[in-house]
């Protein structure tokens, strides 16, 4: 994908990897905020988090962070219970519930204020930050491609049900759309525009033929999650689902995947929840074309679960809908919770920070020998070349340019991290059809590679 000239390659997308030796894609390192949780359950109608169910918006222009997030505001609740309490108390956060959407803001994105908004009843007063109840599984996205003022901000629920809002405060009366699934997860669209159309991602089923030893439950039965994928030109009329990940085994469920594009593919928070230990976590999936997905390093966690019982995501990590592109930084905001998925816990919302890139990169196996990265074959009309890249001390990476036959056109090292680094000026040669189809060597030594990018002159 280009823009402003540029064209950003992430070398976690296979189709720029042409072959690496000793070398393998691991995950990013994320750095949670000194601040979590950002905010708790602290008000009359917000009783229950569990999964919080967050939606981000940075506006740059305003300055300003809107979060629209998914309390229960008809539950039983954790508040005050101690560990042995919430051990010994059966469980009955499903009992006589409703969920509703509350909205909160920040110019900081760490300060987060519940604005009194005046919009719904709860309890016979309208002084809360709600913006809309009975409805469950809530993604909310600002659609900057949109015409119709009216329709800025969606809305897509369990239902599946859709909405739309002017500024994300006033909302339409949800409309049932013809797609038969349940979405009994966050569900979350985009506009894609490379397909002139909205992608939304939710929740399908499969029952599996797993023999189940005792009584049916929520923790013990056959049927195992799976993503979904639908489509539409308006929002309102919708494809037939497809199902884009399913689980690598019945014990490990796909449970969520918000959905967003950077540099030249499409990267997913894929949530996985263990049906053993009742846990969940966020881990990473990308696409080329929002259809066929792969999972990176599965198994191996982007954003973590806490190892201290009842520290604010000892239990859960549900990655929020909308990550913050900053220059030093990426945001990814998500819910947190202190203990087990089908148990008694409170809720936050928190933060991830991860370095520019960084989402996965491509690292040493054998620290003892160097690793080597090649990309495919590409386009190129001498443009400057840039690195992100991580280097540990003593670190070094060799860049080389080949021509299509592999022979070296420019060389230069690397011996410190770098982000969006000039590693290989522009050509100032004529490019010859030799030099018209190129890649790129790396030589990495303690290091990861996370992308390159080819800017024009």
């Amino acid at each position: 994908m280009e823009q402003n000239g540029a064209r950003r390659f992430l070398l976690l997308n296979d189709a720029n990897v042409a072959a690496a030796a000793n070398m393998a894609l691991r995950v990013g390192t994320v750095t949670k905020h000194p601040e979590n949780p950002l905010f708790v359950e602290e008000n009359p109608w917000e009783r229950r988090f569990d999964n919080l169910y967050g939606n981000i918006v940075f506006d740059p222009h305003r300055g300003l962070y809107q979060c629209w997030y998914s309390p229960f505001i008809v539950a039983h609740s954790a508040h005050g219970m101690t560990l042995p309490q919430r051990l010994s108390s059966p469980f009955e956060g499903h009992a006589e519930q409703e969920m509703g959407v509350c909205y909160a803001q920040s110019r900081d994105g760490i300060t987060w204020e519940k604005p009194n908004l005046g919009l719904v009843e709860y309890e016979g007063s309208e002084r809360n930050n709600l913006v809309m109840r009975g409805v469950h599984g809530s993604g909310i996205f600002r659609d900057d491609s949109e015409e119709d003022a009216s329709r800025r901000y969606k809305a897509l629920f369990q239902g599946l049900r859709v909405s739309f809002s002017p500024d994300g405060i006033d909302w339409s009366m949800p409309q049932k759309i013809n797609c038969q699934l349940a979405g009994d997860t966050h569900n979350n669209a985009m506009w894609v525009p490379q397909l002139k159309k909205y992608v939304a991602f939710t929740r399908d089923w499969i029952k599996t033929d797993r023999e189940l030893v005792g009584a049916e439950s929520k923790t013990n039965h056959g049927w195992c999650r799976r993503v979904a994928r639908i489509e539409s030109s308006d929002f309102v009329n919708w494809s037939e689902p497809t199902v884009v990940i399913d689980a690598q085994c019945w014990e490990e469920q796909p449970y969520a995947m918000t959905v967003f594009p950077h540099g030249d593919a499409y990267l997913g928070l894929l949530v996985i929840h263990d049906q053993i230990s009742d846990r969940a976590w966020t881990e990473l999936a990308y696409s080329d074309d929002t259809l066929t997905w792969q999972r990176i390093d599965a198994g191996n966690a982007l954003i973590g679960c806490s190892d201290t019982e009842l520290d604010y995501d000892y239990g859960c990590v549900y990655a929020c809908a909308g990550p913050v592109f900053l220059d030093e930084e990426v945001r990814l905001y998500y819910g947190g919770s202190d203990w087990l998925h089908f148990g008694w816990r409170n809720g936050c919302l928190a933060l991830a920070t991860l370095r520019v890139d960084g989402f996965a990169g491509y690292t040493q196996v054998k620290q003892d020998q160097p690793g080597v990265l090649r990309t495919n074959l590409m386009d190129y009309r001498g443009e400057e070349i840039q690195l992100t890249a991580d280097v540990m001390p003593q670190g070094s990476i060799v860049v080389k340019l080949l021509d299509h036959k592999d022979q070296v056109i420019a060389e230069n090292s690397v011996n410190g991290s770098t982000t969006d680094g000039v590693v290989l000026p522009a050509s100032s040669l004529a490019i010859t059809p030799e030099m018209s189809r190129v890649r790129l060597e790396f030589t990495v030594v303690s290091a990861q590679l996370f992308s390159f990018v080819l800017v024009g002159q």
